[in-house]
């Protein structure tokens, strides 16, 4: 069950050297450490690039990387501790 009252959804993720933006279709903007993420944060520029936003923006996924973010931990906040985030159901 979301935690949200209306789903949010990814429109486009952007890096810097340091942190991934995320710019949701109503408008939202987040920023987190890339830190959070040891697999993105390792990645070199054109790896974080080749991301697909899945699901209708629900997810954010590296296929080269193997890596997958669910959008609503990630506006809940968790992180990935252990080089590996579960995408949520």
């Amino acid at each position: 069950m979301s935690s949200f009252r209306h789903r949010p959804l990814a429109k486009k993720v952007e890096f810097n050297e340091e942190c991934m933006s995320v710019e949701f279709l109503d408008g939202r903007k987040i920023i987190v450490p890339l830190v959070y993420f040891p697999r993105l944060f390792q990645a070199n520029e054109r790896e974080r690039a080749d991301y697909v936003i899945s699901g209708g923006g629900v997810g954010l996924h590296w296929e080269s990387l193997d890596e997958d973010i669910s959008v609503e931990n990630l506006l809940l906040g968790f992180m990935d501790t252990d080089g590996h985030f579960s995408q949520s159901a």
